[in-house]
């Protein structure tokens, strides 16, 4: 007994073990991490790269890790001085990325590119891979949408078409996709987002890729025993004013000014309340006169006591979203399987808005033979979509239920005292009471999508050795969307106004692509690599739509009784068919893993354009240099990644649709004497909007950009990143051009106009602090760009209408120079430009001693001078805390203007009052009658720029000890606040961040917010 005893007291002796770390080239490595495996005892390396630790087991392993190197676990084996050699991890730079019908290591990228990952894109719940985008790539500019099942806008490097859209080209497993964007796709089914930005990587994708191109791979089966994950979250969401509305007694004393200015309030030097003017003026309807009534007290006016009606209460509510994903994956050496189903539910923070979809992802790769490899995937969607109320009777109106409720005055009731609804609360027949709309109005709209892809790759090289690198893979990647609007509009409501209304608009898209690829990659000498690629494609897509609207006899039957009531008001029906076909050729070389090119061309025929002109040509080169690589860099040893990239490629963009190269004909009507008939011309001059003459020669847009580039890494990875600065040159720009009538036509479209650009792009990533508990990683995205117009149709220097200014930006604002408000001093001279005091005061441009349109100028512009993003993560032990901030600065807004008509609703301003307010920013109410001021646009272009913190996520890893006796491989717990504050914005009484929606309109700016809390929960079975 007491030898064994002996025995075991000798296997587990606790020993003091010394030792040091260092790398390759015996230099100490400084904070590296030394754990007893298995316990929470450990220490890390000091500035030699020394480390002690008491109370050692003689038989325990030591991991010992770094960024930058591989992890190592090393035994003890008694010993109490242990030295230990770090090798250096490459992963990083051997990190396969996805470009263009292909992969390639990222040491070997050439173009400029940036990389989301599935665990940047899922940091905070998202409901479409865009939303988690934002802010994580620089040169990448994404708005949000507050609206459940609406997405916003993204654009790559800016602007460069005047006409054609800005948006770019999203290609799916390889896939391009033809219909639409990737918002149907399950981010938590997304592996990776490549974004293409220059134009040597877009080049590849012809005449399509010129505003940028995102490469979607979604995930697949992986080699290993099967996996089941779930990913859920539940989101509460509360809506909030970011605008200050008057009060209802704010709102009086705003409309006695504007009444008493146009002379219907008093005639006094000054204005002051009056009770039978009151009544005269507000006193229409009794059940909101009674509000105003109680302030009047023994015929003394007592604003405090002037009573409201809480109309927005009605609007807003507590949205909940909850999303859960379930996936599985697996798969031997012979056959990987990957399948999801994702639910997403959406109550919107405002009634009748609402949203749900379903997502089903599935892929499968079949290896049965060793040359001979079959897969496909499927990613399918179905959207079911609620809009909610929005005014659709013309197009100015409220877009949502809260906005229409929020244009009630405050004073006004919406039921009267026996509760039976009003109206009009204040007989005014353009201030309809909104409050029942949501039973009175129907608004649906359903979306189903499908796309995918199916593939066979034979690899020569193992049928017959001399064909090692030869391969050839056959893809085929079919989509089809399916979408249905259903509109139904109630006879008592606002937008049924007296008949019931139905309208019934759905629509098919199908589409195809066809690639044939050959690759071949070969390796000589052990210095040269070569890799070549080939493409063959076709492509097609069907557009069919139909259009159907009714008088019914009942709108509680919606859209699917139309003829109820044989009144069908409109109907239309249309196809549209487009073809293209495509060559492809591509090399990449690599001299001694240093010297880089990749060279390639594209040749694009579409069907749109005409005979003689259908094919074209976008050739790119790229170069690149890893400087660290070099033997005079090798004793720079804190230089882990150095590579010098330069780009140049013609990219195009397929602005000209389908037909636009064939004449059209438009109808006429003819008169023979008491008869008249329809006829059909080509092109009437005199008629509004003229059919355009057929221009044969129609080509695409064309873009060249020019990129230099460079790569770094720095102390073993713990810094790295990138700086892009480019400048593109855009031509062939198709515009509408006049021509003499006397050919029958007024216009034709052209390939007539130029822009030009540049940028800088900054991305940077780095690990400030790093200890045995802790841990302080940080990542900034920073990018600006420019643009400029340097020609426009028929050799025009500017088109005022459109504000088209050659040597100025797309997308300005043109318009006069607030200066002021007129004071009551400055009478006489506001009289010499035909204004008076109280009015908007206008800067005399050109000095000529009069306002006029030769006055106006460019007072603003809609893209910011710089975007950014800014993620920080800390790590103690098993807890993370996140912090996402984002920013957007120096673009113009424009939401600042206000008819001042003492009429309609109006948010808090500082108008201008005769004797009492002189120096007020806004104009004086009433002062150009029911009238907006003359130059009351001048006043509407805010500066939008701001800070915002976007996310706060606060997590729990659950250890593999704590749980084991659960079975379960992985769980985490988290809390997120999203979109709790701004750190800094300019306009205080916007959100800049967000879009509004007024009626079918989006603008940039809203006057509410949406903030959230976040609960979720990962599991990994």
């Amino acid at each position: 007994m007491f030898l064994m005893l002996l025995c075991v007291s000798f296997t587990y002796a606790q020993n003091k073990v010394t030792g040091k770390v260092v790398d390759t080239s015996g230099e100490g490595v400084i904070g590296a991490s030394v754990i007893i495996q298995g316990t929470s005892s450990g220490t890390v390396t000091d500035f030699e790269g020394n480390f002690s630790l008491q109370n050692v087991p003689s038989n325990a392993q030591l991991t010992v890790s770094y960024i930058g190197y591989l992890t190592q676990t090393v035994p003890v084996n008694g010993r109490s001085n242990i030295s230990i050699t770090l090798q250096e991890d490459s992963k990083s730079l051997d990190e396969v990325v996805v470009v263009g019908y292909g992969v390639q290591r990222k040491s070997d990228v050439t173009g400029a590119l940036a990389h989301v990952g599935s665990k940047e894109l899922n940091a905070m719940p998202v409901n479409n891979a865009l939303e988690g985008m934002q802010g994580k790539t620089a040169g990448v500019d994404i708005t949000n949408s507050q609206r459940p099942g609406t997405v916003g806008s993204i654009t790559i490097r800016g602007e460069r078409s005047i006409n054609a859209s800005n948006s770019p080209l999203y290609v799916v497993d390889g896939m391009i996709i033809q219909n639409g964007g990737i918002d149907y796709i399950n981010p938590q089914d997304i592996e990776s987002v490549e974004i293409l930005k220059d134009a040597s990587a877009t080049a590849i994708y012809g005449s399509r890729g010129a505003n940028g191109v995102v490469l979607v791979t979604t995930k697949k089966g992986k080699e290993g025993k099967l996996s089941l994950n779930y990913a859920g979250s539940v989101t509460f969401s509360t809506l909030h004013e970011v605008t200050e509305y008057m009060s209802a007694a704010e709102w009086l004393e705003y409309s006695r000014w504007a009444k008493y200015n146009m002379g219907a309030y008093g005639t006094g030097d000054t204005m002051v309340p009056d009770y039978d003017l009151d009544k005269q003026a507000f006193g229409s309807v009794a059940a909101s006169w009674a509000n105003i009534d109680q302030a009047w007290v023994d015929g003394v006016y007592h604003p405090e006591l002037v009573g409201s009606y809480d109309w927005v209460s009605n609007g807003k509510q507590t949205g909940i979203t909850q999303e859960h994903t379930i996936s599985a994956s697996g798969g031997t050496d012979k056959f990987k399987g990957y399948g999801s189903f994702g639910y997403l539910k959406q109550k919107g923070v405002q009634p009748g808005q609402n949203y749900q979809r379903f997502t089903v992802n599935t892929s499968f790769e079949g290896k049965p033979l060793p040359y001979f490899t079959l897969g496909t995937t499927v990613n399918a969607s179905y959207g079911d979509q609620d809009y909610g109320y929005n005014f659709s009777k013309s197009v100015t109106g409220a877009g949502d239920y809260y906005s229409a409720l929020r244009a009630m005055l405050p004073w006004t009731v919406p039921y009267d005292e026996n509760g039976d609804y009003i109206r009009l609360p204040n007989g005014d027949v353009n201030i309809i009471n909104p409050i029942n709309e949501l039973q009175y109005n129907t608004n649906n709209r359903k979306n189903f999508r499908i796309s995918g892809s199916v593939y066979a790759q034979l690899d020569f090289g193992k049928i017959w050795e001399p064909l090692e690198g030869l391969s050839y893979k056959i893809a085929f990647g079919p989509e089809l969307q399916y979408y249905r609007l259903g509109v139904a509009n109630a006879a008592d409501g606002i937008n049924g106004d007296g008949n019931n209304k139905a309208q019934y608009n759905p629509y098919q898209r199908v589409a195809w692509t066809l690639d044939n690829l050959i690759y071949y990659n070969k390796t000589i000498n052990k210095i040269h690599n070569i890799g070549i690629t080939l493409l063959q494609s076709a492509s097609k897509s069907h557009y069919e739509t139909g259009s159907m609207t009714a008088n019914v006899a009942s709108a509680q039957e919606l859209w699917y009784n139309l003829s109820s009531n044989s009144d069908i008001t409109a109907y239309s029906t249309g196809l549209t068919e487009q073809q293209m076909a495509s060559y492809m050729g591509r090399i990449n070389y690599s001299l001694m893993d240093r010297y880089l090119l990749t060279a390639s061309i594209r040749w694009d025929g579409a069907s749109q354009l005409s005979a003689g002109h259908k094919w074209a040509s976008f050739p790119s080169i790229a170069l690149g240099w890893r400087i660290d690589q070099e033997n005079f860099m090798q004793k720079a040893n804190w230089i882990s990644n150095l590579k010098l990239r330069l780009g140049w490629g013609v990219s195009g963009n397929a602005a000209i649709s389908a037909y636009a190269t064939q004449g059209a004909l438009q109808s006429n009507t003819y008169v023979w004497g008491s008869s008249t008939d329809t006829g059909y011309l080509p092109s009437d001059a005199s008629a509004k909007s003229p059919n355009k003459m057929a221009n044969t020669e129609l080509g695409w847009e064309r873009t060249t950009q020019y990129n230099l580039g460079i790569d770094y890494g720095f102390l073993k990875g713990r810094i790295n990143g990138s700086i892009d600065i480019y400048k593109t040159k855009t031509k062939d720009l198709l515009m509408s051009m006049t021509i003499p009538s006397l050919t029958g036509y007024t216009s034709t479209y052209a390939n007539v106009g130029r822009t030009s650009g540049w940028g800088i792009d900054l991305q940077l990533s780095a690990i400030p602090v790093k200890t045995k508990d802790f841990e302080w990683s940080s990542t900034l995205t920073w990018s600006m760009d420019r643009n400029k117009i340097e020609a426009l149709n028929n050799g025009l220097e500017e088109i005022t209408n459109s504000a088209l200014f050659v040597g100025e930006e797309i997308g300005v604002y043109y318009d006069y120079v607030y200066d002021g408000i007129w004071k009551t001093s400055e009478s006489e001279e506001a009289a010499t430009f035909g204004r008076k005091p109280g009015q908007i005061k206008i800067k005399d441009i050109n000095n000529d001693g009069k306002i006029d349109a030769n006055d106006r100028t460019i007072v603003g512009k809609k893209r910011p001078r710089w975007s950014g993003g800014w993620n920080n993560t800390f790590t103690y032990k098993n807890f993370e805390l996140s912090i996402f901030l984002y920013s957007r600065w120096k673009f113009i807004v424009n939401q600042g203007s206000a008819t001042l008509d003492g009429r309609y609703m109006m948010r808090k301003l500082n108008y201008w009052i005769p004797g009492i307010n002189e120096d007020a920013e806004y104009y004086g109410p009433g002062t150009n009658g029911e009238a907006a001021d003359t130059y009351a646009s001048s006043m509407a272009y805010q500066d939008g720029s701001y800070i915002k913190v976007r996310n706060i996520s606060l997590g729990y890893n659950f250890t593999q000890k704590q749980l084991a006796p659960l079975g379960l491989s992985s769980l985490k717990v988290y809390v997120q606040a999203m979109n709790p504050f701004f750190i800094y914005k300019k306009c205080d009484w916007l959100d800049t961040d967000l879009l509004s929606y007024d009626n079918s309109t989006t603008k940039a700016g809203s006057s509410t917010t949406i903030k959230s809390w976040v609960i979720g929960l990962n599991i990994g079975f």
